[in-house]
């Protein structure tokens, strides 16, 4: 059976989350095994059948994107399957909303009256570019109104970043600093929850909840990019009942 992590949160009754573990598949190492991405070597049919196995507990088929580090925001209810975004919302009840991940930040978000609900997709390029904003303007609430949780992503002893990456953090808000450490040799370790509630803060949300986890050093239940290289991709997934 397919694994599961259920957000805590205190979402509406009829906002619906799940974050996928990467047990309960069919696919071999180094994918092993639920692995959700058709774009890592993983042999097709398996990543179908591990998405049917994902698609059983869900009220619909997931808006599947093309994650491109942007911060374009798409309709799940009418976008294709593979459209180039990295996030997704839904009005519709029983839409899925869904990115996929493996140390990138996933954050899922609703409105406290459960009228809307949205996936973002938040890489430091991503969280950088305003993909987090982007998403909260699309859905058309007041920032008080809403809810974020913070999905697994690589920790802030292990995500290793450039200076460049840490200079262009403080261009945008001088308290961006207190996201990273100094790791030598012109490296900094960087923390991107920090940096997400951060955004989310100043963009006026108050309601921000998980952000706990290490995709890179819980290797028994999270694929990392970072760690492994050739590997899987968990997903956050959002609906509305």
């Amino acid at each position: 059976m397919a694994e599961f992590l259920i957000p805590e949160w205190p979402a509406p009754d009829n906002v619906r989350a799940l974050q996928t573990l990467r047990h309960g598949g069919c696919s071999p190492a180094p994918w092993d095994s639920l692995n959700l991405g058709d774009h890592v070597g993983d042999d097709n049919q398996r990543v179908m059948a591990n998405r049917a196995r994902l698609r059983a507990s869900l009220p619909a088929e997931p808006c599947w994107l093309q994650q491109v580090h942007g911060v374009d925001v798409v309709d799940a209810a009418s976008a294709a399957l593979g459209t180039a975004a990295d996030a997704a919302y839904a009005r519709v009840p029983g839409t899925v909303c869904a990115v996929m991940t493996a140390d990138c930040l996933p954050v899922l978000f609703c409105d406290r009256a459960g009228t809307v609900a949205a996936a973002a997709h938040a890489g430091w390029r991503g969280l950088l570019a305003g993909v987090l904003e982007q998403t909260l303007a699309t859905m058309g609430c007041p920032a008080g109104t809403i809810l974020a949780w913070l999905g697994p992503a690589i920790g802030p002893d292990h995500f290793e970043v450039g200076d460049e990456v840490r200079s262009a953090f403080i261009a945008r808000n001088a308290e961006a600093a207190g996201a990273f450490r100094a790791a030598g040799g012109g490296k900094w370790l960087a923390d991107l929850y920090t940096l997400a509630r951060l955004r989310l803060s100043i963009a006026g949300v108050a309601g921000i909840y998980g952000g706990g986890g290490c995709t890179f050093a819980e290797h028994e239940r999270f694929f990392s990019y970072r760690r492994d290289g050739v590997t899987g991709r968990q997903a956050s997934l959002i609906w509305l009942s």
